[in-house]
């Protein structure tokens, strides 16, 4: 698992743990189901918590069966629905992006080789929803013209791209979307992307690739940086998780379901996340290149 959308596990109760465990799961059937194996490596953190908030909304398919078989990612979806089908592609069409964000910044075998794995699975989610995959291109698109502007401003950043990503998510929502549940999702895009940011000062400074935080001149490494200027950052992200709850907290009252494993992760988990960030103990970007690579090491909770 990776991503910073995380649950805070020691505040879980049993029940939240278990219901989380199986979303987790059923996000992987539904990406074997659908798209094949190699779709299940895609499955990350940010995601889930994405379904877990829809479904809790929308209640499309709020009874589904844990998974059985001992190799778990065989199993068969145990839910009839189409919130998770679609959030499936969603995920896959969020990877293609990536990869080819990954290729423009920097191109390396390593990522051909993925883009290669992941055709076939990408390519179906693309034909069955084409307007999907042109929204998230126009919000890579949006965020490459602010890094070729040369902007330094991570949190502005961050949200200029999170609206440009909130169209799939729109329409997978339905009825039950509102400018308030985008703001939501606009604001955790935010936040991901400002720690995303402060994880990889060391990574884009030696591949060269652009990072909003890095200075001009006089860079030694994260753990320097972020030492010399600790209130700059820890304010930051201070401010970015504060905005996504205030968002969350408006959605709250309108949610039928998933309702305390929502507020652990909004409330305990990301917060967690973002101390380890600037800890310097995070490395869990949801990149479908560290998940296939093994670059980021995963999260000692898991």
């Amino acid at each position: 698992m990776f991503g910073y959308t995380t649950p805070a596990y020691g505040r879980l109760s049993p029940t939240d743990n278990r219901t989380y465990r199986r979303y987790y799961c059923e996000g992987c059937h539904q990406l074997r189901d659908g798209y094949g194996l190699t779709g299940t490596g895609t499955v990350n953190y940010d995601m889930t918590f994405n379904t877990i908030l829809l479904e809790g909304l929308v209640c499309d398919c709020p009874d589904f069966g844990p998974t059985t078989r001992r190799i778990c990612v065989l199993d068969s979806p145990k839910a009839d629905s189409r919130l998770m089908h679609e959030m499936a592609a969603y995920t896959l069409i969020l990877t293609k992006w990536e990869l080819y964000d990954d290729e423009t910044d920097m191109p390396s075998i390593k990522t051909k080789l993925i883009s290669l794995t992941l055709n076939r699975a990408i390519q179906k989610a693309v034909s069955e929803f084409p307007e999907y995959d042109r929204m998230v291109g126009e919000g890579f698109m949006r965020l490459r013209d602010m890094e070729l502007a040369g902007c330094r401003d991570a949190l502005s950043m961050g949200r200029e791209f999170g609206r440009g990503l909130t169209g799939p998510l729109e329409g997978i929502a339905g009825d039950f979307y509102t400018e308030d549940l985008g703001d939501v999702f606009t604001q955790l895009t935010a936040a991901v992307y400002v720690m995303d940011t402060i994880d990889d000062l060391d990574d884009d400074f030696m591949d060269g690739t652009y990072n909003p935080l890095l200075p001009e001149t006089g860079y030694v490494n994260a753990r320097t940086l972020v030492d010399r200027d600790v209130m700059r950052f820890t304010s930051l992200v201070s401010e970015a998780v504060g905005s996504l709850q205030s968002a969350y907290s408006k959605v709250r009252p309108s949610m039928r379901g998933n309702v305390s494993l929502c507020d652990n992760i909004v409330y305990y988990g990301i917060p967690e996340s973002a101390k380890r960030v600037i800890m310097g103990d995070a490395k869990a970007k949801a990149s479908v290149k560290n998940i296939l690579s093994n670059r980021k090491d995963r999260l000692a909770s898991e």
